[in-house]
């Protein structure tokens, strides 16, 4: 059962972890709170953007945030899915007997940080489906379980499409959240250039364990939620498919197919969390409305109408809030659309 000295111990531990980031990160405050969302409760993060916005730096500081062991692996045309998870090696022993040995590959890790993961080919990139999804490693025909709390951070490039390969539905569905990083402000730019002046290492603390990390989750999920609110997000949910009995007008003008289960399971699981940072013992419809957008916009598949107007799925998600909420969606609605919380575009 959860209690008022439960809430704010887990406010406080957020405070902490968002306190120590920003020592590492200049702005982006949606993004590492998506981010730290997303890691509390067990999910993978796809963080979009252009070179040089702090993808990487927002991963390697979470690695030291939460005092976890983590891997990098840049991701390349020519890496093999041995070098993700590792292969069987012949040893000889003190005798010269040869057996076979496993060497762990670098997803061996409680945080993998997938730099530029769109640049593998679809056969490396399956070497992560069953990591992300069962957290566990089969090699040679033996599962391994991997360490928990486990967490795949990937990174992309949406503009240079040269030498990279989509990724496939599969996986893009294995992500909890698709967060969308935005260039700095001004300030936010000439904030950046001094600190990195001093240092370009990273200076964050520990100040959560795995264990804590854990325990953080185990409370989230303890949360509860309102047969009511539970109801409105999984009809935002079913709402994105245009064939279904709850679609929405947007979905069948727009979408041509919609998101998976695990879309559902995300949004509950991510809206707990988030209710409890606020410091609330119930999620709200807010919570659900606002984190639609990182949850939704990559595990919906437009159709050639939206590409040809320029529809985004964020639009689209924004539309259909409005029409679940009574409002008429118009050309007004789609501009709003276009600035939001979590990289909302």
């Amino acid at each position: 059962m959860i209690t008022e000295a439960n809430i704010e111990k887990f406010s406080q531990q957020c405070s902490k972890i968002f306190e120590q980031i920003r020592r590492d990160v200049i702005g982006q405050t949606d993004i590492i709170e998506g981010t730290v969302i997303a890691m509390i409760a067990g999910g993978n993060v796809l963080l979009e953007g252009v070179p040089g916005v702090g993808k990487t730096r927002l991963v390697r500081s979470l690695g030291r945030v939460f005092d976890l062991p983590f891997s990098r692996i840049q991701f390349t045309p020519d890496l093999m899915p041995a070098d993700v998870t590792g292969t069987n090696i012949i040893v000889k022993d003190e005798q010269g007997n040869s057996t076979f040995q496993f060497q762990p590959g670098p997803v061996f890790s409680n945080i993998i940080l997938a730099d530029e993961i769109n640049r593998a080919t679809p056969k490396t990139q399956s070497a992560l489906l069953e990591a992300m999804q069962e957290h566990t490693v089969t090699v040679m025909g033996v599962s391994r379980k991997l360490q928990e709390p486990f967490f795949v951070l990937a990174t992309q490039n949406p503009i240079e499409q040269d030498g990279t390969y989509p990724l496939p539905e599969a996986q893009m569905d294995r992500f909890m959240f698709k967060l969308i990083v935005k260039n700095p402000s001004l300030n936010e730019l000439m904030d950046i250039v001094t600190m990195t002046q001093k240092t370009m290492a990273e200076v964050a603390d520990a100040v959560c364990s795995g264990e804590e990390l854990l325990e953080m989750r185990k409370t989230a999920n303890a949360i509860p939620v309102a047969e009511e609110v539970l109801r409105y997000a999984m009809t935002l949910c079913s709402a994105t498919h245009p064939d279904s009995e709850c679609a929405s007008n947007a979905a069948k003008k727009y979408v041509r197919l919609g998101a998976s289960p695990r879309a559902g399971q995300a949004l509950i699981s991510a809206a707990k969390v988030k209710a409890l940072m606020s410091g609330r013992f119930n999620v709200s419809y807010n919570d659900v409305n606002e984190l639609a957008y990182p949850v939704l916009r990559h595990r919906m598949k437009m159709t050639f109408e939206a590409i040809a107007e320029r529809v985004t799925p964020d639009q689209v998600i924004g539309m259909i809030i409005d029409e679940l909420n009574g409002k008429k969606p118009s050309a007004e609605v789609k501009e709003e659309t276009k600035k939001g919380k979590f990289g909302r575009k």
